[in-house]
């Protein structure tokens, strides 16, 4: 028997808006983006037996009513409520069901209707620590957690602001040429260091913008890719889950203990890499997850900043959650997204030229302090 490989064919993204109309619904914002990726894969929806979701708002409801409402016959489905690691963890599961034979066509979908007092709801409840533990203390949402971290994070490198500053002003750049972005607007340094504390050191662009808004990918057989129809293959993929980072710093994630395996499962090395979307809730964030990815091969965190700023290097091309906005659950899609729209070519403005690898990493499900989830996908156009 054939070995069965898996083929992403598509990637959408229903427009983010930081003011959605009062009729709609996450219900909508979801099956408009399983519609539209089906449709730019040139398939229908008679053809998908596989469903991914990931939602915080979609609650009553769950991946089964979403794929009643979305008129799916399926035979594989899951639902996934890991937020920033949410993206890769469901390509993972959708790959290794399509090798397995236990689906052939399966969308993968995130997304949120997220206005002001959703976006707090779901700060305050997001799960049992945080409700019983964090949010009494008066936190009021994860902006001086990760404050308290990048005051940890600038001491440990001896960074100033400008090294925060740096992942915001070249995400930005991006986001000027990118139409879906919300913040479009040109940024300098000197306007980011001019922008008010919100909790020190963390200033107003360093946090992220809660939007409306989703995301679907189409992943199937690569039997099932038309001829002269572009692909992306997942080369390597993976994930952890520490808890043990709660009895550290907070200044690693798991990604750097699973990054050296993938790369060299992929055959490759940081080097080799057209394309870089990390999880960027916060600068600290992206920073670290860069250097656990193996892109400060001299353990000079400085050297990342300075390249974000001299090299237009291509990391976050969309502008990133920090200038394109963070929908919620489709957080940990957007990054994914974003990788694979370069890929197969359809970036517009902004695409970045004979794209042909991407990485893109997940990070989320803040417990006491710290993220407990981090993974890891390599990308390949086939």
């Amino acid at each position: 028997m054939n070995a069965i490989h898996a083929a992403i064919v598509s990637a959408v993204e229903v427009p983010y808006t930081r003011h959605p109309d009062d009729t709609a619904t996450t219900e909508q914002l979801l099956t408009t983006a399983i519609a539209r990726a089906v449709s730019q894969a040139g398939m229908t929806l008679a053809d998908v037996d596989g469903l991914g979701v990931s939602s915080f708002t979609l609650k009553p409801d769950h991946a089964v009513d979403l794929a009643l409402r979305s008129g799916l016959s399926l035979r594989w489905l899951m639902e996934d409520t890991n937020g920033g690691a949410s993206g890769v963890n469901m390509l993972q599961h959708a790959v290794r069901a399509i090798e397995a034979g236990d689906a052939d066509t399966i969308v993968q979908v995130a997304g949120d209707r997220m206005t002001a007092s959703d976006f707090q709801s779901v700060v305050d409840d997001y799960n049992v620590i945080t409700r019983d533990y964090v949010t009494p203390l008066g936190m009021g949402g994860p902006n001086a957690m990760f404050a308290m971290l990048t005051q940890r994070h600038m001491r440990q490198h001896s960074l100033d602001e400008t090294a925060y500053g740096a992942v915001a002003v070249a995400q930005r750049r991006w986001a000027t040429i990118n139409p879906g972005a919300v913040y479009q607007s040109e940024m300098t340094m000197d306007d980011y260091l001019m922008s008010p504390i919100i909790a020190s050191p963390l200033r107003r662009f360093d946090c992220v913008p809660p939007v409306t808004g989703s995301d679907a990918i189409v992943i199937t057989r690569q039997e099932n890719v038309r001829a002269g129809q572009s692909s992306v293959r997942v080369s390597a993929i993976g994930g952890s889950v520490n808890w043990d980072r709660h009895e550290g710093d907070g200044l690693r994630t798991g990604l750097a203990g699973i990054a050296p395996a993938l790369w060299n499962r992929a055959g490759l090395n940081p080097s080799d890499v057209d394309v870089v979307s990390v999880y960027d809730d916060y600068p600290v964030m992206a920073l670290i997850q860069l250097a656990d990815m193996g892109f400060a091969p001299t353990g000079n965190v400085r050297d990342i900043a300075d390249r974000l700023l001299s090299d237009h290097w291509p990391v976050n091309t969309s502008g990133g959650q920090l200038s394109a906005g963070q929908a919620g659950s489709a957080a940990g899609m957007h990054g994914l997204v974003e990788a694979v729209t370069q890929l197969l070519g359809d970036a517009g403005n902004r695409q970045v030229p004979d794209a042909r690898t991407a990485v893109v990493s997940g990070y989320g499900m803040v417990t006491y302090r710290y993220g407990a989830c981090a993974n890891l996908a390599i990308l390949e156009r086939v």
